[in-house]
């Protein structure tokens, strides 16, 4: 079982990248977020989930071992493959998807192709007590919190810009500002 590998990226495909490690090219799958941080010849290190069917043999490769918690623990869900986990992870950080567990917020789930309001609640329902036995007290954002992200992010996508960006910019801005003054704060930043 392949648990962590490290290497040189040496190719980029639509959701995953082929990393070298001694010699040898290991096609793995991995967030969008991740992907889209990651530049061919890149020394990168992955977390692992090796996924074996009858028909197929995959790897599954996260920053963090937390990511790959919450992803084995998402698959781990009847019905929850692991692209459609790995989609889960591309949508939100791991704290705000724990968060939103926690908080009993469908929202986030929702927005993953392939999970409907049934499934996103039959998500919550089995992890929640699993997710709250991992995480930290201040790990957990409220649900006021968690609303006021999506928030600022659907304004910046309103505004034209991709959602991973939205994300990413909105991570640089200052979390105690309310919501318009988070997105101008976004603005300035994509402006520099």
């Amino acid at each position: 079982m392949i648990a962590y590998i490290k290497g040189k990226i040496k190719f980029k495909g639509e959701n995953f990248v082929v990393l070298e490690n001694n010699g040898i090219g290991y096609q793995i799958f991995i967030p969008q977020e991740l992907l889209l941080k990651i530049e061919i010849g890149d020394a990168m290190e992955f977390f692992m989930h090796q996924h074996v069917r009858e028909d197929a043999l995959q790897l599954f490769g996260f920053a963090t071992a937390e990511e790959l918690k919450l992803f084995e623990l998402l698959i781990s869900i009847s019905g929850i493959g692991p692209k459609t986990g790995l989609g889960v992870l591309s949508v939100a950080k791991v704290g705000d998807i724990k968060s939103a567990i926690i908080n009993q917020d469908a929202s986030i789930l929702k927005k993953v192709s392939g999970i409907g309001a049934k499934m996103a609640e039959r998500i919550i329902l089995e992890l929640k007590n699993k997710v709250a036995g991992i995480v930290g007290v201040g790990d957990i954002k409220s649900k006021e919190e968690m609303g006021a992200d999506a928030d600022a992010i659907d304004a910046l996508v309103a505004l034209g810009y991709a959602r991973e960006k939205a994300r990413e910019v909105l991570k640089k801005t200052n979390s105690d500002l309310d919501i318009g003054e988070r997105v101008k704060e976004a603005l300035r930043i994509i402006r520099e």
